[in-house]
C-alpha cells in the first residue's frame, strides 16, 4: 500500500518525532474501554464513578471498581504496536516523545521511557493527605486502601471526570506536538479535549501528521497520511521500513 510506504519514509528522515495514543492500542492487548454498553459493573457507568464527588462520597466503592479493574488489566500484555513505538524511541532518541491518553501502564510494560501520561497510570496511587504519589501494584488492595506513608486516604492517581489534567504534562505535551516533524496518532477517536488539540496543533506548527485507526476520526480529513487497520498490524512494519 503506497500510504504505509509513504508513512514508513518520511517517519524514516523525521528526527523529531511525537506520537499521541488513545484506547484503541490497548483494545489490542485486550484492555476493556470501560465505556458503552459493556461498561457496566455493579449497575454503576464510569461517569458514576470516576468522579472527586463519587470518591468524596464511597471512597470503598470507588476503590472496588479500580480493584476489579486494575485485575482485568493486570492479564493484559503488550501488542506489537506498544512494542513498535519501543523501537522507535530507540531509533530517535531524544526527538522522540510519546503522548498517551491511556492508565493502563502497557507502554511503559513494553519499555518505552519517554512517555508523558495525560491522564495519569492506575498503576500509581496519590495520597489526599500528604500528596506523596507512589506505584502500588497489589491485586489485593484494601477499599480504600491507606498512605504507606502517613497512613491517609489514598485515590488511583488519575484523571477523573471534571478534573483538570496536570498542567506541567499538558504543556510538555504540547511543546512535543508542536516541535514535531512527524506526529503519529494511534488508536484515538481524537474527540476528548485537550488531547484532541495536540494534532490540529501540531499540523499548524508544520507537522507531517499521520493516523492509524480502525475508523475514520475527527482528525481524518486533516493529516496528511490515515490508515484503516490494526496498530499492531501495521505498525511494526512501518517502523521497521527500511
Amino acid at each position: 500500500m503506497e500510504s504505509l510506504r509513504e508513512a514508513a519514509r518520511v517517519l524514516r528522515n523525521a528526527g523529531r518525532v511525537s506520537v499521541l495514543t488513545g484506547a484503541g492500542i490497548s483494545a489490542e492487548s485486550g484492555v476493556p474501554t470501560f465505556r458503552g454498553p459493556g461498561g457496566l459493573w455493579e449497575n454503576y457507568r464510569p461517569e458514576e464513578l470516576a468522579t472527586p464527588e463519587a470518591f468524596a462520597r464511597d471512597p470503598a466503592l470507588v476503590w472496588r471498581w479500580y480493584n476489579w479493574r486494575r485485575g482485568l488489566i493486570a492479564r493484559c500484555r503488550p501488542n506489537p504496536a506498544h512494542m513498535a513505538l519501543v523501537e522507535l524511541e530507540k531509533a530517535k532518541g531524544e526527538g522522540f516523545t510519546l503522548i498517551t491518553q491511556n492508565v493502563d501502564g502497557l507502554h511503559e510494560a513494553a519499555g518505552s521511557r519517554r512517555i508523558l501520561e495525560l491522564h495519569g497510570n492506575i498503576w500509581r496511587v496519590r495520597c489526599t493527605a500528604c500528596g506523596v504519589r507512589y506505584t502500588e501494584r497489589s491485586l489485593e488492595l484494601p477499599a480504600p486502601p491507606s498512605c504507606r506513608e502517613c497512613g491517609g486516604l489514598v485515590r488511583p492517581d488519575v484523571v477523573w471526570f471534571g478534573e483538570a489534567l496536570d498542567p506541567q504534562v499538558l504543556a510538555k505535551a504540547w511543546e512535543a506536538a508542536q516541535d514535531a516533524e512527524v506526529m503519529l496518532v494511534i488508536g484515538t477517536s481524537a474527540v476528548v479535549h485537550p488531547a484532541a488539540s495536540l494534532v490540529p496543533a501540531a499540523k499548524a506548527a508544520g507537522a507531517f501528521v499521520i493516523e492509524l485507526n480502525l475508523e475514520p476520526t475527527a482528525h481524518s480529513e486533516l493529516v496528511d497520511i490515515s490508515i484503516r487497520g490494526k496498530a499492531g498490524e501495521l505498525l511494526p512494519g512501518i517502523v521497521a521500513a527500511k
